[in-house]
C-alpha cells in the first residue's frame, strides 16, 4: 500500500530536490562511542540552500496557487530559514514576497537577511513584532493595491505545512529500517515539523522515540507549546480523514535546551557545531540545529543514549545564519 495516496488530494508546487539523503555519521559515532547516529539531511533539499521549510511551503503555496493569489505575506526573526525559503519559494513561483520581520534594519544584511534581498523579497522591519502580530495592517494595503495576497502562518506550521512533514516521515520509512531506530531527534520550534511526523509515526505503526527539542523559551509557559503541537496533530490527522487522535503523552517534547533564550548561543551549541563540522563536514546552524544536536549529544555524553542503539538526527537546515554568528562561532 502508497501510504503517500492520501496526500493526493491537495495540490502541490514542486520546489526541492526529494527524497534528501539519509547518511551514517561514521566519524562522530566513532568518536562519542555511543550510539549509530544517522542524519536525515533535510538542509538539502534544494531551494534557497536548502531547509526542512521547503517541504512545508510545497502544500502551503500549492493552495495559494490554487486561489489564484499573487503575493504572499509571512513573518519571522531577521535570520529566519523560513522566510529565506518563502522569498525563494515565491521567486520561483513568480510571486510577489512580503516578509515582516523581527528588530530594527540592520546596517548590514548578513546570512538569510541577505538571501532575502536577493530572492527579492520585501522587508518590513517591525521591531518586538516577529511572530506576524503586524500582518492584519499590511494585507488591507496589499488588497487596496489590488494584490491577492496570501498570508503564510509563522514558521509555515498550519494544516497544509504539517502534511509536509507527513510525506517526509514516510519519506524516511523508505530509505531505511525504521524499525532499528530508537529515536529520532529534531529542532521543534513552530510545531509544523514535529506534528507532521507524529503522523506519519502513527501510519507506520512504528516504534522509534520522537522527540522534539525546544528551541524558543518564548513558548514555553505553562506547556502552550506541547499543546499547540497536539492541537495540530489533532488538526491536520482530521484534514487527512485519518481516524488517529494523539493526546499529551503523545507529544515528546524535551524543553531542558532553551538556555538563555531564541537565538543566543551558548557554548554547549558552539562546541556541537564545531564538533560535526570537524568529524562530519557538515554545518549545523546556530539557532535551530545547534541548539537539538547539542541536546542529542549531551543525551549520548550522560549515558541515555548507549551503543548498540540507532538514533537518528532531522536536519532540518540553516546552514546561512552560521554567517551572521561568525563573532561568536569564532
Amino acid at each position: 500500500m502508497d501510504n503517500r495516496k492520501i496526500l493526493q488530494d491537495f495540490p502541490k508546487a514542486e520546489l526541492g530536490f526529494f527524497p534528501t539523503p539519509v547518511v551514517k555519521l561514521t566519524n562522530l559515532s566513532r568518536h562519542l562511542g555511543g550510539p549509530e547516529i544517522l542524519m536525515k539531511r533535510d538542509d538539502l533539499t534544494g531551494l534557497a540552500l536548502g531547509g526542512n521549510k521547503t517541504r512545508k511551503l510545497e502544500y502551503i503555496l500549492g493552495d495559494a496557487l490554487a486561489k489564484g493569489c499573487d503575493t504572499v505575506v509571512t513573518a519571522g526573526a531577521q535570520q529566519s530559514n523560513h522566510c529565506r525559503q518563502t522569498a525563494a519559494a515565491a521567486a520561483k513561483l513568480n510571486m510577489s514576497c512580503h516578509l515582516l520581520l523581527g528588530g530594527d534594519k540592520p546596517d548590514e544584511a548578513t546570512g538569510n537577511l541577505l538571501l532575502d534581498t536577493l530572492f527579492g523579497a520585501q522587508l518590513h522591519y517591525c521591531k518586538d513584532n516577529r511572530k506576524g502580530e503586524d500582518i492584519p495592517r499590511l494585507i488591507e494595503d496589499l488588497k487596496s493595491q489590488g494584490r491577492k495576497p496570501y498570508v503564510i502562518p509563522y514558521g509555515g506550521s498550519n494544516e497544509l505545512g504539517a502534511i509536509g512533514f507527513v510525506e517526509a516521515g514516510l519519506e524516511l520509512a523508505t530509505q531505511i529500517d525504521t524499525d532499528a531506530l530508537s529515536q529520532v531527534f529534531f529542532a521543534s520550534s513552530s510545531g509544523g515539523t514535529h506534528a507532521g511526523l507524529m503522523i506519519a509515526r502513527s501510519i507506520l505503526e512504528h516504534q522509534y522515540m520522537l522527540t522534539g527539542i525546544q528551541i524558543d523559551k518564548a513558548e514555553s509557559s505553562a506547556g502552550e507549546f506541547k499543546q499547540s503541537v497536539l492541537a495540530l496533530a489533532n488538526s491536520t490527522s482530521d484534514a487527512l480523514n485519518l481516524n488517529q487522535v494523539f493526546n499529551q503523552e503523545d507529544v515528546i517534547l524535551d524543553d531542558g535546551y532553551l538556555g538563555a533564550g531564541y537565538g543566543i548561543l551558548n557554548e554547549r551549541e558552539k562546541s556541537a557545531i564545531q564538533l560535526l563540522a570537524k568529524t562530519e563536514g557538515i554545518l549545523l546552524d546556530p539557532v535551530y540545529t545547534g541548539r537539538a544536536f547539542a541536546a542529542m549529544l549531551d543525551k549520548i555524553g550522560s549515558g541515555e543514549l548507549v551503543s548498540g542503539q540507532q538514533v537518528l538526527f532531522w536536519h532540518t537546515g540553516g546552514a546561512p545564519s552560521v554567517f551572521a554568528y561568525a563573532d561568536k562561532l569564532l
